[in-house]
């Protein structure tokens, strides 16, 4: 009588190992894309709050309170938040998020986000191909 132990063999092993890192290499991109795009939502969220803050303060906010100079809020900071000058175009301030240096976002093709009291969207950025204002702020 023979008795045979199940098991996996070399070859059904290395068709996993194969089929798992295809799928991974598909699944790291999206992943990646999808962890920028909640930083970049947390940046806009912020500057609409920071915005409706500066809104409320008579006489004007000449900086923004600490929590609110960050985004996200708590934690480990991506994107840092600061009051831009009043000039004639921005409608008495502006507000700018903008990548922390050592940031995941540093290189981001969105650049600095900018906002400013009459509710114009925009990028600062070094790319010049990309439509920043459009493809970042992604309808909102």
């Amino acid at each position: 009588m023979r008795i045979r132990a199940a098991a996996f063999t070399l070859l059904e092993l290395a068709i996993t190992l194969a089929a798992v890192a295809i799928v991974a290499a598909f699944a790291t991109p999206a992943y990646r894309s999808q962890i920028a795009r909640g930083h970049r939502i947390d940046a806009m969220t912020a500057l609409y709050r920071a915005a409706q803050f500066v809104d409320m303060q008579t006489p004007a906010a000449t900086s923004l309170p600490s929590g609110m100079d960050q985004a996200p809020p708590t934690g480990t900071a991506v994107y840092r938040l600061r009051l831009l000058p009043a000039d004639e175009s921005n409608g008495g301030y502006a507000v700018a998020a903008s990548p922390v240096e050592s940031g995941p976002m540093y290189d981001d093709v969105c650049g600095t986000f900018t906002l400013d009291a009459t509710g114009i969207r925009g990028n600062i950025t070094t790319n010049a191909s990309a439509d920043s204002t459009g493809d970042c702020w992604g309808g909102r």
